[in-house]
């Protein structure tokens, strides 16, 4: 995707957190964030935006620590969440290509790095909003859905950081029914998960199939493993569940 198009997710999926968030109201429980309310989302967010802005627009080219969360609730935190989300997205769109800054995946260049990171930074937790409120969740686009999951596994865990450790050799595919997108994933007990992009189809130890948007759901943990198709030995898919999570 263009980075144009990844900023044109940011600010879709921003409003429509923002428009989820004041129909359910702060106090409402946050069933894809056990533990969360809307507020604590909101507040998470908002950071999050506020961070991420600060390093495109002033050009950051190392780490820095993130501005904690407010304390604000109600109308004013949802004031204040609106205000980062469009400051964020104004920041983007008027960032040059050539934009030299710090990023923590690998990307074409900086700001693609931050316009996709944002793009679904903010997708997962508009999904986190709707998923309070009784109507429930909008799917996600499928051709941005399987980008997200080319993020988490190619991405997230080709980190050093990456929990998802087997004690012998194992291999996990994934793949869209819809989209048409296959990834092998390697794991082992010394080294980060190793995803290639398509080109191997030979024998796996399990298998993740279904529609890209439950599949980006599912591996992000927003859905239960369920939703989608497990096919071979499904301890490998409960461990991918229960150490991936980022």
């Amino acid at each position: 995707m263009k980075i144009s198009k990844f900023v044109d997710v940011v600010e879709e999926a921003g409003r429509g957190l923002a428009d989820a968030a004041a129909e359910a109201g702060t106090d409402a429980e946050v069933p894809t964030c056990p533990g969360w309310q809307v507020r604590d989302l909101l507040r998470h967010t908002a950071m999050v935006h506020r961070w991420a802005t600060a390093f495109v627009a002033e050009a950051r080219t190392t780490p820095d620590r993130n501005p904690g969360e407010t304390t604000l609730d109600g109308e004013e935190l949802l004031a204040f969440f609106r205000e980062g989300h469009a400051d964020l997205v104004a920041t983007l769109r008027a960032a040059p290509e050539s934009l030299d800054c710090w990023a923590f995946l690998p990307a074409p260049s900086p700001l693609a790095f931050w316009a996709r990171r944002q793009a679904h930074e903010t997708t997962v937790h508009r999904v986190d909003a709707e998923s309070a409120l009784a109507s429930g969740l909008r799917p996600v686009d499928p051709a941005f859905a399987a980008d997200g999951v080319d993020e988490l596994l190619r991405g997230f865990h080709a980190r050093d950081r990456s929990r998802v450790r087997t004690p012998e050799p194992r291999t996990l595919r994934v793949r869209t029914t819809d989209t048409g997108d296959v990834w092998t994933v390697h794991l082992s007990a010394t080294e980060p998960p190793r995803t290639v992009r398509e080109g191997e189809e030979g024998a796996v130890d399990t298998e993740l199939s279904g529609p890209a948007h439950q599949l980006y759901l599912a591996l992000w943990n927003r859905m239960p493993l369920d939703a989608v198709t497990v096919t071979g030995d499904g301890g490998l898919a409960r461990l991918w569940r229960e150490t991936s999570a980022i």
